[in-house]
C-alpha cells in the first residue's frame, strides 16, 4: 500500500470519500481527504504504507489496542512512542508511586521528543493516545510547513482486545480513563468511516488486529527517489 502527498492508495477498494465543494476547492488546493478500510480482510491486507519524505503520521486507537507494538515491528524510520517515556520515567520513580502523580512529566517529555524530532525534518511516526486532539493539530501544522502532510493510522479493535492487551504488558489505565479513551475513539472511528477527517488530515487508514498483525512496514521514500515497491 502507498500513501503519498495526494493519494492513499490501496490494492483494493477503501471507503469512498465525498469530494469537496467546487467553492472550497477554489479556496484550497489541497487533495480531499482519503480513507482505506484494511479491515476484516482476514490477514490479506497490505504489508507496508510508504509515506512522502516530508510526511507525519499519527498511530491512534485504545489503550491496549497495540500501537506500540505495531510501531516496534513496523517503524522503519524515525518513530516517537509515548510508552518509551513513561517506561524511561517509571524507571525512576519509587514502584509504588501511582502513574497519575508523574503523568505530567511523561507528557511533557514526549512532547519534547516529537518537537526535537521535527526539528529535523524528516518523515516521523508518532504515537497519540486518541483523547489529546491538540497534538493533531500541532502536527498538522507542522506538516505544512515542511511540505508534508499528516496521515492517520486508527488500530480499530474492541474494548475487549484492548483490556487483553493491557493485561498482557502487565500495565493498565485507570477504569475513567478508560472509558474516556473508549468514547473518543468510537467518535474518530465513526467520523472516519464517514471520511470526516481530522483538521488537517489528508489520509487515513483503518486497521483492524488482523491487518495490524499483517503490517511489517511503515516507511517514507527517499527524497526526489522513486517509490520502492509495496503492498504483499
Amino acid at each position: 500500500m502507498t500513501v503519498n502527498r495526494t493519494t492513499a492508495y490501496a490494492a483494493t477498494t477503501g471507503i469512498p470519500v465525498p469530494r469537496r465543494p467546487a467553492a472550497v476547492r477554489s479556496r484550497d488546493a489541497r487533495p480531499a481527504p482519503v480513507v482505506r478500510d484494511l479491515r476484516e480482510r482476514a490477514g490479506r491486507s497490505p504489508h507496508a504504507l510508504l509515506f512522502g519524505p516530508q510526511d507525519l503520521v499519527v498511530i491512534t486507537g485504545l489503550p491496549g489496542s497495540g500501537k506500540s507494538t505495531l510501531m516496534g515491528r513496523a517503524v522503519r524510520g524515525v518513530g516517537i512512542d509515548s510508552q518509551d517515556a513513561r517506561d524511561r520515567w517509571a524507571g525512576r520513580m519509587p514502584r509504588l508511586l501511582p502513574y497519575a502523580v508523574y503523568r505530567p512529566l511523561v507528557r511533557l517529555a514526549h512532547y519534547a521528543a516529537v518537537r526535537r524530532a521535527l526539528r529535523a525534518g524528516r518523515g516521523l511516526v508518532v504515537h497519540d493516545c486518541g483523547t489529546q486532539t491538540w497534538v493533531r493539530g500541532w502536527l498538522a501544522r507542522a506538516a505544512r510547513r515542511r511540505g508534508g502532510t499528516l496521515h492517520l493510522v486508527l488500530l480499530d479493535v474492541t474494548p475487549d482486545t484492548a483490556l487483553s492487551g493491557q493485561r498482557a504488558r502487565g500495565r493498565g489505565v485507570s477504569r475513567y480513563a478508560f472509558l474516556r479513551h473508549r468514547r473518543a475513539t468510537a467518535r474518530l472511528v465513526r467520523a472516519v468511516e464517514r471520511g470526516e477527517l481530522p483538521s488537517g488530515c489528508d489520509s487515513a487508514v483503518l486497521l483492524d488486529r488482523d491487518a495490524a498483525d499483517t503490517l511489517r512496514s511503515i516507511a517514507f521514500r527517499a527524497t526526489g527517489g522513486a517509490a520502492p515497491a509495496h503492498g504483499r
